[in-house]
């Protein structure tokens, strides 16, 4: 497949910009959790659990100022952010927030699942990522799958166990277009053992290894795409359920 530009890859570690040439490192708290809910970070700080401490306006990737917040867990401080939602631009904050000292990351949201089996609301370590997506090709070579680190997985699954929490254990699919998730698409991501979709884990994964930092992720179980017809399911993305998934990964972070 030569002359397909997203199959370049390119070796060199340095960039023309480069996040830590915007931001300095010691600025945030080395934990941090991303929520895929803006909802979720607007009530906790009403509730006065979550401080304001920076804003993330860059060149580089915040064409929109991001606040960045800081809870209390157990007395031990957790940066939390919103990231967005979709490869590109979460990786880009993904990069900020390294630059400016975070070492250890945690990211929760929902997906779409590909085995109906998951009842809404269920969650999902995802170990593995199909890279059906564009960002992750700008920082590893190459590949069809990329994975969480092992030693990670097993962090993520001593929380949900202390909380007597099921769960699974899976591949997800990552990709850029939500609106060309084909039945011919979604039956061979079934047949390869994909129990999710969603548009972030696979370039999260990749960045972090880049960085060499501490990425995991839970998936909360959400539209149903596995059948002959979308069914919305009423996703789960219900405050109670936010919440609940939210703290689990501030336990989680604080676990790596």
């Amino acid at each position: 497949m030569d002359g397909i530009p997203l199959l370049e890859f390119d070796e060199d570690r340095n960039a023309l910009i480069e996040p830590n040439g915007i931001y300095k490192a010691g600025k945030l708290p080395e934990h941090c959790v991303m929520p895929m809910y803006g909802r979720l970070i607007e009530n906790l700080v009403k509730e006065g659990k979550a401080e304001k401490i920076f804003q993330l306006s860059s060149s580089g990737a915040s064409l929109l100022a991001i606040n960045v917040y800081q809870v209390d867990f157990e007395g031990k401080k957790v940066t939390v952010v919103f990231p967005g939602l979709g490869a590109p631009f979460c990786s880009a904050m993904f990069e900020e927030l390294i630059a400016l000292g975070c070492r250890k990351f945690v990211a929760c949201g929902s997906g779409g699942v590909l085995k109906p089996e998951l009842k809404r609301g269920a969650i999902v370590i995802p170990h593995t990522a199909v890279r059906d997506e564009g960002t992750s090709y700008h920082y590893l070579p190459p590949s069809r799958l990329v994975e969480m680190e092992t030693d990670t997985v097993i962090r993520l699954e001593e929380v949900l166990k202390k909380h007597h929490i099921n769960y699974e254990i899976g591949k997800t699919w990552t990709t850029d277009a939500f609106y060309r998730e084909t039945k011919g698409k979604i039956a061979r991501r079934k047949m390869e053992g994909c129990l999710m979709v969603e548009m972030e884990c696979a370039s999260f994964l990749a960045v972090a290894r880049f960085r060499g930092v501490k990425f995991g992720q839970y998936l909360g179980a959400g539209d149903d795409v596995s059948g002959d017809a979308w069914d919305p399911r009423h996703v789960d993305n219900s405050l109670p359920f936010q919440q609940k998934i939210f703290w689990l990964s501030v336990e989680a972070v604080l676990n790596l």
